[in-house]
């Protein structure tokens, strides 16, 4: 079973970039899988932000795309999420995922991490 763990800082200050890790056990990001970032603000629905395919081909939401780049290390097994000019309204929860067939839901998920966006 796959297994993704999140990491990165708890606290951005406003207009910062928040930069945030996944790091993937038990699959390699480069053979196979859709690598997803997805938030869940205080209150609000999940948001898709992004993904990077198993061999490389990156997607933005077009909402989040002006600030947003995700990237990717092969030999650590790790993706990474960065958001720039954050406001406190991109306080919440990030999940890193994966999905075997794109558009088909992600099968496994990390725990998520809190984010606030606070001065």
């Amino acid at each position: 079973q796959v297994q993704l763990q999140e990491s990165g800082p708890d606290l951005v200050k406003p207009s910062q970039t928040l930069s945030l890790t996944c790091t993937v056990s038990s699959g390699s990001i480069a053979t196979s899988g859709y690598w997803s970032w997805i938030r869940q603000p205080p209150g609000k629905g999940l948001e898709w932000m992004g993904a990077i395919t198993y061999d490389g081909s990156i997607y933005y939401s077009p909402s989040l795309k002006s600030r947003t780049s995700i990237s990717r290390d092969t030999t650590k097994n790790q993706f990474s999420l960065q958001l720039s000019s954050v406001t406190p309204e991109d306080t919440a929860v990030y999940y890193c995922a994966v999905a075997s067939i794109w558009g088909a839901g992600h099968d496994y998920w990390g725990q998520g991490t809190q984010v606030t966006v606070s001065s």
